[in-house]
């Protein structure tokens, strides 16, 4: 059995300062049996957290699906950070609080992976989810959301409708 060198030979949660860093790296940790990084970052997600964010939202372009829907709308104002923000809603009346918490990482981990090709930057996204998203396949989470956020994104280019008149009782 061979022995693990301590680890605090590695440097843990700094960056290196070049690529080349990383490479040398990478390469002792692998070396020496500890796991190697994955190969691709894990993609942030920013969220929203306070009520008036979600609040600026609501009344936006809006797509719903069985399992959840989603709200979407160019920021106005600009912000230090020009990603695109997500916000997740669960209603009590989706379930218990387990039941509640895993809805939102499965949403979570499926706006993760349609944030860099679908969601556009200085937009903010709404997703409420509904009672569905607990048992639907990840896939089709993904796929649904993919899908939702380009017909959000459509929506909110329309110029806004003007309503029509009716017919008026006397003519």
């Amino acid at each position: 059995m061979t022995s693990r060198p301590a680890a605090s030979q590695f440097k843990s949660g700094t960056q290196a300062d070049t690529p080349a860093q990383a490479a040398e790296e990478a390469a002792a940790r692998t070396a020496a049996g500890a796991p190697a990084a994955p190969a691709h970052p894990r993609r942030s997600l920013v969220t929203l957290k306070r009520r008036p964010e979600f609040l600026n939202v609501r009344g936006a372009a809006r797509w719903a699906l069985p399992a959840f829907v989603v709200e979407a709308k160019p920021r106005t104002r600009a912000i230090a950070e020009e990603t695109a923000r997500f916000g997740f809603t669960v209603s009590k009346q989706v379930g218990g609080a387990v039941e509640r918490n895993r809805i939102k990482r499965r949403l979570k981990a499926a706006a993760r992976d349609v944030l860099l090709e679908h969601a556009r930057p200085n937009y903010d996204y709404v997703l409420i989810a509904r009672r569905p998203a607990l048992d639907a396949d990840f896939a089709a989470l993904v796929s649904d959301l993919a899908e939702a956020l380009k017909r959000v994104h459509a929506r909110s280019e329309r110029p806004p409708r003007v309503p029509s008149r009716g017919k008026t009782a006397g003519g």
